[in-house]
């Protein structure tokens, strides 16, 4: 296996590792605001004992990301030093704010939420839980702009040298891709963490434990998660699909497996694509459905991959498609399911409907596969470039960083993964063990 294999195979593991944190606590953070709020204007303790047990969760979740968030920063120097050299005058800006403004924001207001409690009040407590939301949304915003300026960079110029230097600041933090995607990624984290909370609620009705919290968090886990699903799709989803189309078309063709361009394209739902034969093996299509979806005419004309030179491809097809089909899939079964739970709320009967609360629970693990999903969608995506358009993957690998030395680092941090796996999840059962009630005031 050749290093670059190697090198992105190390950066695609300990990135997948570590979203799976952040992407439930930037969730949590809005909703257990929403938690003190309602403790807050209703008086009623039983909120403020909801919305501690949460914060416990937030923050094991959130000591398991700044563990694993910490070795992505090294990777940019040890295992991408060519494009830090090229690339960090840009990026270094927002990842910098991303640790000096928005992460000490949260941490440390994290740490007068958790401990400050009776000293500071019910007001200044909540204060401090709306500036934990505010951190954790605001570093979701810098890592986004940093992304989104890989996908489409603006504001920059390139210097004698070749190295692409910071032309605009507000050009960086103002990039036309930011908007959709950092909302579709937002809302994305707000399904997350509706669906774990209605599961963990859902799991306590059913064993009959803790049965007021249980139907706190499936009535708040399913009101925020049908209006995050909903969000999800329209108009987030499908304001990130036509940043696509307009600015990466080549990659919209290789998520929807289309090879020949067409007037009134269709809407791949199943197939399987050929990319040696160029073509779509058993296709099951809606038609004319992409044109209109993209550009709201039904005979609009749509580029296939054909009608671009082959190094522009995207370059592992099949892995972007299925990806692809695979976060749209799950977020409509979101929809459908939050849809169903949100009905039969409405209707008084959520709370013993026993197939619904299993549901609900079951679901719990399908966000952090549809969220995979789509971030693989984005990053394979935007291949065969690290930095669209100006400089390709291989060209920013380190030279001098042989795929032994990739593979050995590689395996360490499997192994290390693994162990930090198994504790947060202990961590995190002991916790929904024991329930609301056993949490004390501090």
């Amino acid at each position: 296996m050749d290093a670059l294999t190697v090198h992105r195979l190390h950066f695609a593991f300990t990135i997948t590792f570590h979203y799976l944190f952040p992407q439930l606590t930037m969730g949590l953070a809005l909703l257990i605001l929403v938690l003190k709020t309602m403790a807050l204007r209703t008086g009623n303790e039983h909120y403020n004992q909801a919305a501690r047990f949460w914060t416990r969760i937030f923050a094991i979740n959130f000591a398991m990301g700044v563990v694993t968030g910490i070795p992505m920063e090294f990777q940019f120097g040890t295992n991408w030093a060519r494009f830090s050299r090229a690339a960090g005058g840009v990026i270094g800006q927002t990842l910098a704010m991303e640790g000096v403004f928005s992460f000490f924001l949260e941490s440390s207001f994290l740490g007068v939420f958790l401990f400050g409690e009776k000293r500071l009040g019910p007001k200044a407590h909540w204060f401090a839980g709306f500036l934990v939301f505010a951190g954790s949304w605001l570093s979701g915003f810098f890592i986004i702009a940093t992304d989104a300026w890989m996908q489409h960079p603006t504001g920059y110029q390139l210097g004698p040298n070749g190295e692409i230097l910071l032309s605009s600041f507000w050009g960086l933090l103002l990039n036309p891709w930011i908007f959709w995607q950092y909302l579709h990624n937002m809302i994305g984290s707000v399904v997350t963490a509706s669906f774990v909370m209605a599961s963990i609620g859902a799991f306590y009705l059913l064993i009959q434990r803790h049965e007021d919290f249980g139907r706190t968090f499936v009535r708040l886990g399913v009101i925020a998660g049908s209006i995050a699903a909903f969000l999800m799709v329209f108009p987030t989803g499908d304001g990130q699909g036509k940043n696509i189309a307009y600015l990466q078309p080549p990659t919209l063709a290789a998520m929807e497996g289309l090879f020949e361009t067409e007037n009134g394209a269709p809407l791949a739902i199943l197939g399987q694509p050929d990319v040696d034969h160029q073509r779509l093996d058993n296709p099951l299509v809606v038609p004319r459905a992409l044109s209109f979806l993209t550009y709201q005419r039904w005979g609009a004309q749509v580029k296939g991959l054909n009608d671009f030179p082959k190094d522009v491809w995207p370059d592992n097809i099949p892995i972007l498609y299925f990806s692809y089909h695979i976060m749209v899939g799950l977020g409509t079964v979101f929809v459908g399911a939050m849809a169903m739970a949100a009905f039969s709320l409405w209707r008084g009967k959520l709370y013993t409907a026993r197939p619904l609360l299993w549901m609900l629970m079951l679901m719990l693990p399908f966000p952090y596969i549809a969220t995979t999903a789509g971030w693989v969608t984005a990053e394979l995506g935007r291949q065969p470039w690290i930095i669209y358009g100006l400089m390709r993957t291989p060209a920013g690998v380190s030279p001098h960083v042989s795929s032994g030395n990739a593979i050995f680092t590689l395996l360490g941090f499997m192994g290390l993964y693994t162990v930090l796996a198994m504790l947060g999840l202990l961590l995190v059962y002991r916790e929904i063990d024991e329930g609301p009630g056993h949490v004390a005031v501090n």
